[in-house]
């Protein structure tokens, strides 16, 4: 693929995303279907995909970019369910789906069958977290779903690792894999990886503490995926678990990082991330006519294909139902409690429901089957085609089945924290007057040591400009959650959110100003470019304020 063709991708894939965010629709699987379709053009050629590359330069920064958003609190509160499903049902599902492909493809060999496990184990929680966040998922469920994400691919990948190895020749007795190496294999990597990733977050940290550059922090943080991904791989160990520590690190010392690192960095991970996705499913797809191509040339029938396809896609589905429920019966049954404690309250069955139904396939399973090796010591892999033809359709599939349905299902299960809001907004408030009381405090501190060098007018000034603006901050909050009626909470909402639009309205005509004197050459450039930034961060902290949030 050439620098025209990846360039005319991206812009078409971007496109095509913009569309489909814009209408509310699926965006994985409009790019896959458009891009099978463009494939479909006389004259547009087969891009080459090397899968491996694929992987390593995809997957680290989207799951990076993941791990910074994912709360560490949060993440540690919950980690036996997250590694119940990110570790031991993709074990579960590569196992059961291999078993099952061996016998609805007829002379599937277990190694290969046990490849295509662990390319379709990995769910990718990305649009499920994306339909949840829209309509209000529970916390904790986004917890889960969010670190699940982080983790199983690693797991996902080390079994294909060992799966490869069976179909390179170094097979066990058991299902043709050698378990006591796997094992081995599998506890170097989650060592190798985490312990890299930590490491290399603490050294970034460390850097950024010292650094007053917040183009260079943020440069730093474009790298830290790469660096962490190839490290931890050069080492044996687990990239995509690398990648997962040294972002939940970072992520959660972020704050201690300057502000204008924030706030480029934001937006950047954001829009690569889109670009990214939009990249990988569009190229999926426009490959998607040549992976049917090689499995019409093989000797398998499109036919007995087709039902694999769609044996293996229930199997993929039902698994992570019976995983899910089956661990919820063993937690409800009756055991003895430890010193007299009693239990913790378990969620409501809906919530596992929902966690079940959120099984979608997507970037990890498309770019691992593309890595799928050609050739094995010289000779061609055996049903590549087929493997990578059943990895398509189980994506295509959840995209379809489990994507389409899951927001039904959870408007229909009522599995909406209708309160968060209202809690978010008095948790704020919360840390608003707390943050407010000490920023006064120290204000009066610095005032009474300022006053005799620069005088109590200018003292009494500067104390003005800087309480003015917090007070007025939590006033506003105050009067919006507090209300002691309804009606009251109603009209202080909205008397905010007034403010808010007459602010904004205000900030847009001194922009005007500024373009009009730029234009007319009254000031230079470079002035209005500062004042300007200056106006940006100002309607940006009115925008991301908690009335537009409520």
């Amino acid at each position: 693929m050439d620098a025209a063709e990846l360039l005319l991708l991206a812009l078409g894939a971007v496109g095509v995303a913009a569309v489909s965010r814009r209408m509310g629709w699926q965006t994985p699987l409009v790019l896959v279907l458009v891009g099978f379709v463009v494939s479909l053009v006389p004259g547009v050629p087969e891009l080459a995909i090397d899968g491996e590359l694929l992987l390593a330069t995809v997957l680290p920064p989207l799951l990076y970019s993941s791990a910074l958003g994912v709360s560490y609190v949060g993440f540690r509160a919950l980690f036996h369910p997250i590694a119940q499903l990110g570790v031991g049902l993709v074990f579960v599902t590569a196992i059961v789906v291999a078993l099952v492909a061996r016998v609805v493809v007829p002379g599937l060999p277990m190694s290969v069958a046990l490849v295509l496990g662990a390319i379709v184990a990995p769910p990718d929680a990305v649009s499920a977290a994306s339909i949840g966040r829209k309509l209000g998922l529970p916390r904790p469920v986004m917890t889960v779903l969010s670190g699940e994400s982080l983790i199983n691919d690693a797991a996902a990948l080390t079994f294909y690792k060992v799966a490869l190895a069976g179909v390179f020749g170094a097979s066990g007795s058991l299902l043709g894999v050698d378990w006591s190496s796997a094992a081995g294999t599998f506890a170097l990597a989650v060592v190798a990886g985490v312990a890299t990733g930590l490491a290399l977050g603490w050294l970034v940290h460390t850097l950024r503490m010292r650094l007053d550059d917040p183009v260079v922090e943020s440069v730093l943080g474009l790298i830290v995926p790469f660096a962490a991904y190839l490290l931890a791989e050069e080492l044996h160990g687990s990239g995509v678990l690398a990648v997962v520590a040294a972002g939940l690190y970072l992520g959660h010392r972020g704050p201690e990082a300057g502000y204008a690192t924030r706030l480029q960095e934001r937006p950047l991970w954001s829009s690569l991330d889109l670009l990214l996705e939009a990249v990988v499913f569009a190229l999926i797809g426009l490959q998607l006519r040549y992976v049917l191509g090689a499995v019409q040339e093989s000797d398998r029938s499109d036919a007995s294909l087709l039902a694999a396809a769609v044996a293996v896609l229930a199997v993929v589905v039902l698994v992570r139902f019976g995983y899910v429920f089956g661990l919820e019966l063993l937690r409800r049954s009756p055991r003895p409690s430890r010193s007299g404690l009693t239990r913790p309250e378990r969620p409501p069955w809906t919530y596992q429901a929902v966690i079940s139904w959120t099984g979608m396939r997507g970037v990890v399973t498309l770019a691992a089957a593309a890595a799928l090796p050609v050739e094995v010591d010289g000779a061609p892999l055996q049903d590549r085609g087929a493997v990578q033809f059943l990895a398509f359709a189980v994506t295509i599939g959840t995209l379809l089945v489990q994507g389409l349905t899951l927001p039904r299902l959870i408007r229909r299960l009522g599995v909406q924290d209708q309160d968060q809001p209202q809690r978010d907004a008095e948790e704020e408030l919360h840390l608003q007057e707390k943050s407010t009381e000490a920023a006064l405090a120290r204000l009066d501190e610095l005032v009474a040591v300022l006053t005799p060098r620069i005088g109590e007018d200018k003292a009494r000034e500067w104390d003005e400009r800087i309480r003015r603006p917090l007070l007025a901050r939590t006033e506003t909050m105050h009067q919006a959650v507090r209300a002691d009626e309804e009606e009251q909470a109603q009209r202080g909402r909205r008397r905010a959110q007034t403010f808010r639009r007459v602010r904004q309205q205000v900030i847009e005509v001194q922009r005007q100003v500024l373009m009009e004197e730029r234009d007319k050459g009254h000031v230079d450039e470079e002035v209005v470019r500062a004042v300007l930034q200056e106006l940006d961060h100002e309607e940006a902290a009115g925008a991301s304020s908690w009335v537009t949030r409520f």
